[in-house]
């Protein structure tokens, strides 16, 4: 199995984005999720102390002991990119276009998910790196993302932003490679595994038409 991040989001199809108090609610929120059967976590840079939170993360394993791809979103600057980078970040993620991260990020070699919203910045990121995050997708709607797709059918695109958690298959029927969510995930062990195990995309292609079934 592949572990380039890409490959990763689009067979997990929901990356969780954490904003939490400070490094060790992160760590917490982060294990949690690891346990529950999500492999790609998306820190941010908005949490105090995200820098020790990921060092503290990223060499971690996902409950099928494989290395776990811990991310940083809301980079903005170059100062951050080579902070995350250097704290072990599998992936960095921006809001919008971000030209010094992504100078830094080719520079080093990173993958690179740059933010953007109107069809220009979106086709952009796509051509710099193959990949844009959506955002503040709730704005545009799934029917947005499925007009993108239409025009950039090879690009892995995930909107996040003011999107719930059963509002994901939607997202994905819609062309989504993957959806962030921020909030509305349950804090329950089994209610958690429960959400990863139904929205992955199955391994098999005799499953292929158990992917996003749930409605």
């Amino acid at each position: 199995m592949s572990n380039h991040p890409y490959e990763v989001l689009a067979g997990q199809r929901l990356l969780p984005v954490l904003r939490e108090a400070d490094a060790d609610e992160a760590v917490r929120r982060t294990t949690a999720l690891l346990a529950a059967g999500c492999r790609a976590v998306e820190l941010t840079t908005s949490t105090p102390g995200w820098a020790e939170a990921l060092t503290r993360t990223a060499p971690l394993d996902d409950a099928q002991g494989r290395p776990a791809l811990i991310g940083v979103g809301t980079v903005t600057t170059a100062a951050q990119a080579r902070t995350a980078l250097d704290a072990g970040a599998a992936f960095l993620i921006s809001p919008y276009p971000a030209p010094e991260v992504r100078e830094v990020a080719r520079r080093r070699q990173a993958v690179f998910i740059e933010g953007g919203f109107t069809p220009g910045e979106i086709a952009a990121a796509v051509r710099a790196a193959g990949a844009a995050k959506v955002f503040p997708a709730h704005v545009g709607g799934p029917g947005f993302v499925r007009s993108l797709r239409a025009v950039l059918p090879e690009a892995v695109l995930i909107p996040t932003g003011g999107i719930r958690p059963a509002e994901v298959p939607g997202w994905l029927a819609a062309g989504a490679t993957a959806v962030g969510i921020g909030n509305g995930l349950p804090a329950d062990p089994g209610e958690l595994a429960a959400v990863f195990a139904r929205l992955a995309r199955p391994r098999h292609p005799h499953g292929a038409a158990r992917a996003g079934a749930e409605g």
